[in-house]
């Protein structure tokens, strides 16, 4: 399993699906809203944990395609599915190292993009704490989203028209939960919803996508 993450992370990284690509476009995000929404200081921090996770969200979905196209490009997925390593711990590995690469970054980068929309300080650590709720939510669906679309060719444009309305009930507690933060309201009960929603994605869906895949390879 040790193994299999290390490889995984490396061929992410070497392969420009890292951190570097989700941050660069996290960036992008937020410094352009400025410009279309303009430069008022009370604007900004009203809409800021919409948009820091909205941004979050459309970076973790840039490689999303690239959890298991490489491996099903040099046969590596064969040779994973014939292993002694279950089907659903590999794609438990898969995600895993997606949200090291992608979600991680994001979460840790969050205080650095939220001084940029005049993020309230009250609302810093509820943002950072439901990035780093929410983002696990993200990498196990987007690798779900990723098993169905294997192997097919210009699949990206798919996976993203499956994934994104899976997204939604994340976003929107996620960005609910800051926004109550922001306001000095409490955030208790988005918070236990996005908690549901990541332990249920990640209890639940590495077998529908362990499922997916041996009905691809097949």
């Amino acid at each position: 399993m040790i193994a299999l993450l290390t490889r995984d992370l490396r061929l992410a990284i070497r392969a420009g699906g890292g951190f570097g690509l989700g941050l660069a476009f996290f960036l992008i995000v937020v410094v352009l809203v400025p410009f279309g929404v303009g430069p008022e200081t009370g604007l900004l921090a009203k809409i800021a944990p919409g948009i820091l996770w909205l941004g979050a969200l459309l970076a973790c979905l840039l490689s999303l395609d690239r959890i298991f196209a490489l491996d099903w490009e040099d046969g590596s997925l064969d040779l994973l599915a014939t292993s002694p390593l279950p089907m659903e711990g590999i794609v438990t590995i898969k995600a895993l190292a997606h949200w090291i690469t992608t979600g991680l970054p994001l979460v840790l980068a969050t205080p650095l993009f939220g001084l940029l929309l005049s993020l309230p300080s009250g609302a810093y650590g509820p943002m950072i704490l439901s990035l780093l709720i929410g983002t696990p939510a993200l990498s196990v669906i987007g690798t779900f989203g990723a098993a169905l679309t294997v192997g097919l060719k210009r699949g990206g444009l798919l996976l993203s028209l499956l994934v994104l309305p899976l997204y939604v009930p994340t976003l929107i507690f996620g960005a609910e939960m800051a926004r109550r933060a922001a306001e000095g309201l409490d955030g208790t009960t988005p918070a236990l919803m996005l908690a549901g929603i990541s332990f249920g994605a990640m209890a639940l869906l590495p077998f529908a996508s362990a499922a997916v895949l041996r009905i691809n390879l097949r």
